[in-house]
């Protein structure tokens, strides 16, 4: 078994918790790797002015593979306040450095998948005929374009006189901004590139074909955003009628998507959206499957750099907790989604299977999977800590 190196980026909160669960994990189920230990996250900004420094990225750079924890964001004003007082002044500016990662490294495929595990109480269920309960087996994939949109970070208060200026060459601006005062406007711009856009369209194809899948929908809105969404739909029946005529090609704007994912959730494979849609729609598939504790990402570039994340944030209250609550499984898929990538199918699927296990058989559950209240006392009312959860799966491996 070949012995891999992997960046590990604890960042702040309940990341630090549950990554290092998720090593335990790992390291039971036989995966070998050195890790090295990438600088990221708040403590950083506040003592250098930098969340993301020079010498992480050089890091990922060369080993190309990152297992990411969480990381804390705050308002611009917020974070200046909590720099160091001897960078205080100096024109230090915060910007979210997972952000940063994506675009330093243009990683700009994101794939979140959704699938339901049986026996979870968090699942989606619905009536059906004769007021019967149903719970549709969910299973989707969200292709998100990870680095343009209106994730681009191009935009302005106030805007220069040169962009004023241009945007004033647009008759619908001119007609419906043109007499607001510039200091007054805020503008961000939604910006789609063709080769991101085909990039991130085959990506989906192909993984619809290579996986089994019947369908691929574009979730966008190109009745109204014609110019950006149009690009995607347009490409998209370009490239599913050349290479892929046999997956259907389904058109669904986002804002309905929202509203069919909670009446039949069953009947979608593949998604593809932009990142701002992207990132909207797989939530709202991550809340069908039991919410951001299962809920795991893996983003990559054209050059093999790769990063893998739960979508949950970092949680600062339930850090301090003498002992962690939150549930590590967003975590630990991520990290199967990591072995996929580096060909440990088979150590990924006895990881997924445990996990599985401990879901079906009930008997070890975090507060969420027992819809209680995120306090330290929910331990105390029968709830598994973070430590127990990875117990449990790891006993199942054994």
């Amino acid at each position: 078994m070949a012995r891999h190196s992997i960046v590990i980026l604890p960042g702040d909160g309940i990341g630090v918790v549950v990554l290092e669960e998720t090593l335990r994990v790992l390291d039971a189920a036989g995966f070998q790797a050195d890790y090295v230990q990438g600088d990221i996250g708040w403590k950083f900004w506040c003592k250098e002015g930098n969340p993301l420094p020079l010498r992480t990225l050089d890091l990922i750079a060369r080993h190309k593979v990152a297992l990411f924890g969480a990381i804390t964001s705050k308002p611009n004003d917020e974070a200046k306040a909590e720099l160091d007082p001897s960078l205080q002044g100096k024109g230090y500016s915060y910007s979210s450095p997972i952000v940063g990662l994506r675009q330093f490294f243009d990683l700009d495929i994101c794939v979140r998948p959704c699938k339901s595990y049986k026996g979870n109480p968090l699942n989606f269920v619905r009536r059906g005929k004769g007021n019967t309960i149903e719970e549709p087996l969910i299973d989707v994939v969200i292709f998100r374009q990870n680095t343009e949109c209106l994730y681009s970070g191009v935009e302005w208060t106030n805007p220069p006189e040169k962009v004023y200026e241009a945007l004033m060459t647009h008759p619908k601006f001119v007609e419906n901004f043109g007499r607001t005062p510039v200091e007054e406007l805020s503008v961000s711009t939604r910006i789609f590139t063709k080769k991101a856009t085909e990039r991130i369209l085959t990506a989906a194809f192909e993984h619809a074909r290579r996986k089994g899948y019947l369908s691929v929908t574009v979730c966008e809105k190109p009745n109204v955003i014609r110019e950006t969404s149009g690009l995607m739909w347009r490409l998209a029946k370009e490239i599913q009628k050349e290479s892929f005529p046999e997956i259907k090609l389904i058109n669904s704007n986002i804002d309905a998507q929202m509203m069919w994912l909670t009446k039949n959730p069953e009947d979608y494979g593949v998604i593809v959206a932009g990142n701002m849609f992207g990132d909207i729609v797989s939530d709202g598939f991550a809340g069908l499957i039991g919410g951001l504790g299962f809920a795991c990402s893996a983003q990559f570039s054209s050059d093999g750099t790769a990063v893998f994340e739960p979508t949950h944030g970092s949680a600062p209250k339930y850090a301090g907790y003498k002992i962690p609550i939150v549930n590590p499984i967003a975590m630990m898929e991520s990290a199967c989604l990591m072995l996929d990538y580096l060909n440990e199918n088979n150590i990924a699927a006895r990881i997924r299977k445990a996990i599985a296990g401990v879901i079906e058989e009930g008997k070890v559950r975090t507060y969420d999977m027992m819809k209680m209240n995120g306090r330290p006392e929910v331990l105390e009312n029968g709830a598994a800590s973070t430590f127990q959860m990875t117990d449990a799966i790891i006993e199942r491996l054994e």
